[in-house]
């Protein structure tokens, strides 16, 4: 129903992403192409799916949003972000590659089992009471953070967006590098998978002619040493920093439950306070009258009105209760999930600063120690945090208890109802106790009111929990703590890199943003540092768009790129209009930039083989390429239309062999290329390969194909037609039995 913007096949399943113009992402099934499910736009994530690119082992699809620059990573079993984060540009094309490189190094590291799985304990699932944000961490089977994490195998996800803008995340996640120096729009990348070579082809905009001009740059990338050399180090260090993501991830969503658990509810006690102080007549103030109650038993008639009229004795059971569940809720949040992340933070964090003080592996990857010490101590102070929200949740729990159960007496007595035996008896000790609470939280705070609204603050934990830069309304009482006093007397402590600082202003939400930005910091640092090693190999410009065509932005549009794993070969496909004939050119790179051989470009035609038509003594090139795409190492698949002028033009799907566009009496054949020119300037010369293809082609049948996506290892094709409504699946290899047209499936 809707136009599909954008396809791509699972690497290693019968699936197939697709993203269409109302922004939803899609998964269907190869079987009779059933959907297997679909992520609407939201607007958490965006509306305008720009590019889509699947980690190599089939789990996870990442794509991305050009109206929020976000990138999402969505689990292929169901359709729910595991992760996202944001980017500094829109993004028009990204690409996930596997390391192949091996090494004894990389082989132990592999298989040494994790060690933080040996010495921390196992973060305890979120509980599932709680909204959706929850949902990723609370299956208690399923690890969801190792699915987040994969294969130990470095991988990358190269993202490559408008004016230059390109970033390479390890394992999707964690950003190892920010390229500069490319211009134009990226329309497409590829890294070798030795990670030895970033090949970039970019559309620099002509601002004059308002026509664009398409640019192949190869950069080496990383400059190879650091990375091929460092590449065990770069895998620990990546794997370390994908851990503390996913760590601040679960973190952020423990507070996220935090705050669910803690109700509006509690706030009950404050604004009722408060609305009696502004209505009463009499100059008593408002912890008066309750101690009046307290020591006489006797209350004034406002106050009565109020606790039986407003309060109510019902109302005061329920108050307690929901106090009593929300606060141990949260205390077990706490405890179990605030704790032990940030512990498991710490750890990894201790561990990263071993590998930054290891100079001669990782200074030249930019860890920094300083930076990494600034975290832990930033993680530190959280923790300190999050024991101090532990302190007050216990003693309003017990305040609240003794307060509650004074009152419930009092109001049962002025209703004149009865009261049993064993609530009746009040020791000295649980008056003192009451009237100390009295003392401290009663009294009325006009400051307050100017700041929030209310005289009271009676309930303390909330303020904790609020998300903003204010200072806590009442912060803990530190008077008379003898460390405290111990602290402010010593010069000497003040300045010591092994206490941790403590905030006792600020609420939780503060010091968690305050440690998120400080671990940002400490992680952007690799980035630039690798970034800044990049330097550009070649460039070189291949031709010239042209806008009339069709206006509307078109994401599929050829160039497309290809990397030979096992030759470390970069392929191009590109085609070119000449004399209304798109000829479809082939450029060759290899991705070892000192490296001269077979950096070849041929242009392919195709002879005629649709022999019904045309009379055989008219010109052989008769087929325009609409589009190409590698099918595997050895074939690219190619769509064709009969370029001659007649009715009931066919096109035509086709598997181009490229042994026979390669063969060997090409070599003397050397195209010299002037660098100056264009590469459409110089068509002329590009030696030409013409084509017969035997048997490995079909016609498409009552379609105005015009794209191709191949799945080379699953061994089939999608094609799209112009309309972008209309999708056809073939499979490829079916042995020819005469059932291949029942094989076929639309």
């Amino acid at each position: 129903p809707q136009e599909v913007v954008f396809m791509a096949w699972s690497p290693k399943r019968d699936l197939i992403a697709l993203a269409n113009r109302a922004g939803e992402v899609l998964l269907h099934r190869l079987a009779n192409f059933q959907r297997v499910w679909s992520l609407p736009p939201n607007e958490n994530t965006g509306k305008e799916v720009t590019a889509l690119a699947w980690r190599p082992d089939g789990k996870i699809l990442a794509f991305g949003l050009t109206d929020t620059k976000r990138i999402i990573l969505c689990d292929v079993e169901k359709p729910e972000s595991l992760h996202s984060f944001s980017v500094d540009s829109s993004i028009t094309y990204m690409h996930w590659m596997e390391v192949t490189e091996e090494s004894t190094v990389l082989t132990s590291f592999y298989n040494a089992e994790d060690e933080s799985n040996l010495l921390l304990p196992k973060l305890p699932a979120l509980p599932k009471n709680y909204s959706t944000t929850a949902k990723i961490f609370s299956e208690e089977k399923s690890d969801e953070i190792m699915k987040l994490l994969g294969d130990v195998r470095l991988n990358a996800l190269v993202l490559g967006g408008s004016s230059g803008f390109i970033e390479i995340y390890a394992y999707g996640m964690f950003k190892i590098a920010t390229v500069t120096g490319v211009a134009g729009s990226c329309c497409g990348l590829c890294l070798s998978s030795d990670l030895k070579s970033l090949s970039v082809i970019t559309e620099i905009q002509d601002s004059s002619e308002g026509e664009a001009e398409i640019t192949y740059f190869q950069a080496s990338k990383l400059d190879t040493s650091l990375l091929s050399s460092y590449l065990p180090e770069v895998t620990r260090m990546a794997r370390k920093f994908t851990h503390i993501s996913t760590l601040l991830q679960y973190i952020k969503l423990s507070l996220t439950c935090m705050c669910e658990a803690w109700e509006e509810i509690l706030m009950q006690m404050d604004s009722r306070l408060t609305k009696f102080v502004q209505e009463k007549n009499t100059t008593t103030s408002v912890q008066d009258e309750f101690m009046q109650l307290l020591l006489w038993g006797k209350a004034s008639l406002e106050l009565q009105a109020l606790l039986m009229n407003q309060l109510t004795v019902k109302g005061l059971k329920k108050l307690g209760q929901s106090i009593e569940s929300s606060y141990s809720s949260i205390q077990k949040l706490v405890i179990s999930h605030l704790q032990s992340g940030s512990e498991a933070l710490l750890y990894h964090l201790s561990e990263l600063k071993g590998m930054a003080l290891w100079k001669q592996k990782y200074e030249s990857l930019g860890l920094d120690a300083s930076g990494i010490e600034e975290a832990i101590t930033a993680v530190g102070s959280f923790i300190l945090k999050a024991n101090e929200l532990l302190q007050v949740i216990d003693s309003s729990m017990k305040n609240f208890k003794a307060f509650f159960r004074w009152l419930y007496v009092a109001m049962l007595r002025m209703s004149e109802d009865h009261v049993l035996p064993e609530l009746n008896k009040m020791t000295q000790k649980d008056i003192t106790f009451v009237a100390d609470f009295l003392t401290e939280h009663f009294n009325e705070a006009p400051e307050l009111y100017n700041r929030k609204g209310k005289y009271f603050n009676v309930e303390r934990v909330g303020q904790y929990l609020k998300d903003e830069d204010d200072d806590l309304v009442s912060p803990p009482n530190t008077e008379g703590n003898q460390w405290f006093n111990f602290m402010k007397n010593s010069i000497h402590l003040k300045e010591s890199p092994l206490l941790f600082p403590y905030y006792p202003e600020k609420s939780l939400h503060f010091v968690k943003r305050q440690m998120e930005g400080v671990i940002d910091q400490c992680l952007q640092k690799p980035a630039d540092v690798i970034g800044k090693s990049v330097h550009q190999a070649v460039c070189m410009s291949l031709y010239r768009t042209s806008q009339s065509e069709d206006s509307t932005p078109q994401l599929f549009k050829l160039p497309f790129l290809w990397n030979d794993k096992m030759s470390n070969i970069h392929y191009v496909l590109f085609t070119i209009l000449e004399n209304s004939i798109s000829k479809i050119y082939i450029l060759r790179r290899h991705t070892d930039t000192s490296r001269s051989v077979s950096n070849g470009i041929l242009s392919v035609e195709f002879g005629n083989f649709l022999n019904n038509t045309i009379n055989e003594s008219s010109d052989s090139r008769c087929y325009s390429c609409l589009d190409a795409h590698f099918y595997d190492d050895e074939t690219v698949t190619v769509v064709l239309k009969e370029s001659v002028e007649q009715e009931g033009k066919e096109t035509v799907l086709a598997q181009l062999p490229l042994s026979s566009v390669y063969t060997d009496e090409d070599q003397d054949r050397e195209f010299i290329w002037d660098s100056t020119k264009r590469l459409d300037e110089q068509s002329g010369e590009i030696p030409t390969c013409t084509v017969c293809l035997e048997n490995q082609w079909r016609v498409l049948e009552n379609m105005k194909a015009q794209y191709v996506f191949v799945n080379g290892i699953r061994k089939v094709s999608c094609v799209l037609s112009s309309n972008l409504r209309h999708v056809r699946v073939f499979e490829m290899d079916v042995e020819d039995d005469g059932e291949v047209e029942e094989e076929e499936e639309e």
